[in-house]
Formats: C-alpha cells, structure tokens, sequence
C-alpha cells in the first residue's frame, strides 16, 4: 500500500469533490491549491496508483484524452461540452439497449456521450 502524501490527498479530494470527471490538468489545477508545488509527473504518478487500486476509473471519450473520477458511482453517461472541453455527468440512463444490437450480436453494456454547449459557454 502506497503512504498518504499531503499531493495524494489533494489528488483524491479534487477528484472527491469535482461533480464530473476530470483531465489531469484539471486535477492539477485544482489540488495545486492545496499543494502549491504539485507538479504534473506526481499527478500523472498518483492517478496511475488510485486506478490500480480501484478508487478511480478512467472515462475515455472518443478522440480525447482520458478523464478521471472516483469509482464506485452509479452506472452513468456523461456530456461534452464542444466548447470549453469540459465533462460532465449525466445521471439518468435510457435503460437497455441491446435491442439495438444487429441480429445474433449480443450487446454487454454501454456508454453513452452527449455533445454540445454547457450553460457557461456561448451559444448554450
């Protein structure tokens, strides 16, 4: 088990605390204002540790860089704001779809993806 540093602390409480999933610079930004001298290596390092150790998951988008957030949160879809390149969750989900697999395809799970404008950016 890895010890507690006051930067996997700030990792972990950005991510705790941030009501959608986040890009590495995100979490560097934000823990930075606890541990002003975090650098990005030891945001990187840590994120890898938490994964391994199952209290993160990666939210992959396609075509973008990978996004963080705790694990352990109900099964979930998120929005991609086209603008300011910021996730959000959504927390409602439309439920099975396997209907929608081709015939003899057996459908395992999804994830969904909204795109479009978030309330703070133009044009929303």
């Amino acid at each position: 088990m890895e010890r507690s540093t006051r930067q996997r602390q700030a990792i972990r409480d950005t991510l705790r605390e941030a009501d959608r999933p986040l890009s590495p610079g995100e979490i560097l930004e934000h823990a930075r204002q606890q541990v002003p001298g975090l650098g990005i290596a030891t945001v990187y390092r840590t994120i890898n540790a938490l994964v391994e150790e199952g209290s993160v998951v990666v939210v992959d988008l396609p075509g973008e860089a990978a996004r963080y957030e705790m694990a352990g949160k109900q099964h979930h879809h998120h929005f991609h704001c086209t603008s300011c390149g910021k996730v959000f969750e959504l927390m409602a989900c439309p439920g099975d779809l396997s209907w929608l697999a081709p015939p003899g395809f057996r459908a395992e799970r999804h994830e969904i993806v909204l795109y479009g404008s978030c309330p703070d950016c133009p044009g929303a």
